[in-house]
């Protein structure tokens, strides 16, 4: 596994601080690994490359405004960024922050709601809430800012147009602590189309983490695997997939987080047997080369940071497929066709 290979220069000009307006005028990036061809589009125009046969699943997870400044029993401020999607129990949870915070103290979001540390390991917290996890996701509400990567620190975006636009238009499940970016191009006038082509779509829950935008590590490579993230997927979806794909359909998967989703499901053999209303696990699944894909056939995606699984994720995808490219190579041509990359930029589509 050389991580060498997925780094590349990525200029300034073709970073995005802020989405397309509207969001569907993004560009979009299409290349048929079957013919090697390469069409520049935008995606209002996705429905003219996907086959008629086709169905897509989207990740519907919404992102809290997780990031807060509190106050210290010193009075002094701090800044918690809280891993939402990691909360392990009712009344505890994780945060970041780059201040020192000591074990045992008590951090207050107000008068009344404060939580305690209770352990810490490198910059992540242990806490304890004096109030319930439903509250909890009440106060980022009402107190936080959106988790925004650090690289749109720049962003001229306001407070309240990243909690908009930092935001699918179908988020409707709290959990994640950074959007499922693929999906930040969809309006109501792509899905119209997609309608109009009859491609269905589905939704599975996946959680997104900062493990995300983490650096691979030695222990990634090590142990073969990433950070845990936590998705459901009800019965229904579950054998409306297995049906599908089993009528020769193809599964269309909108980002990264849907393909990890689907691909650990595929591993665990639980499709039109599931029993359960709805299978809610976690993953820790890190797809690289080389990967044999169980159910995705046509992916849609962001450019992604050099180096990160992302990428890697993506080149194992060309490889399955047979591309004659490589995903750096395919970066080099949307660079220098002034594509946008990252949270904000411009979409890729793989078939």
């Amino acid at each position: 596994m050389n991580l060498d290979s997925y780094g590349y220069f990525l200029p300034e000009k073709n970073l995005a601080l802020s989405p397309a307006v509207p969001r569907d005028s993004s560009k979009l990036f299409v290349y048929n690994t079957k013919t090697d061809e390469i069409i520049f589009d935008y995606f209002y125009n996705i429905d003219k490359y996907l086959p008629k046969d086709s169905f897509m699943v989207l990740n519907n997870t919404k992102v809290l405004p997780a990031r807060v400044t509190m106050n210290k029993e010193n009075g002094g401020k701090v800044v918690l960024l809280f891993l939402v999607n990691e909360l392990t129990s009712l009344r505890v949870g994780k945060a970041l922050t780059d201040r020192k915070i000591n074990v045992g103290e008590k951090i207050f979001f107000d008068q009344e709601n404060y939580l305690e540390i209770i352990s810490q390991k490198e910059n992540i917290f242990d806490l304890r809430f004096n109030f319930s996890r439903e509250h909890l996701f009440e106060l980022l509400n009402k107190y936080g800012t959106m988790p925004i990567p650090p690289y749109l620190k720049k962003s001229p975006l306001k407070k309240d147009e990243l909690l908009k636009k930092y935001q699918t238009i179908f988020a409707k499940i709290d959990g994640s602590a950074a959007a499922p970016t693929a999906s930040l191009h969809f309006t109501d006038s792509v899905f119209n189309k997609l309608n109009k082509k009859e491609i269905k779509k589905l939704f599975v829950t996946l959680h997104v983490g900062l493990g995300t935008f983490a650096p691979i590590s030695d222990e990634n490579i090590k142990q073969k695997k990433l950070h845990n993230e936590y998705y459901e997927v009800d019965k229904k979806t579950l054998q409306c997939i297995d049906t599908s794909k089993q009528e020769g359909k193809k599964l269309v998967a909108v980002g990264t987080t849907v393909v990890r989703t689907l691909e650990s499901i595929a591993r665990q053999h639980v499709f039109s047997s599931a029993t359960q209303l709805s299978l809610l696990s976690k993953t820790d699944l890190f797809i690289f080369p080389p990967y044999n894909f169980k159910l995705v056939d046509i992916m849609i995606t962001n450019f992604h940071l050099p180096k990160s699984s992302l990428m890697m994720l993506v080149e194992a995808f060309l490889q399955y497929k047979k591309s004659r490219r490589s995903l750096v190579e395919l970066y080099s041509i949307a660079i220098k066709n002034n594509f946008r990359f990252y949270s904000f930029g411009d979409a890729m589509m793989i078939i």
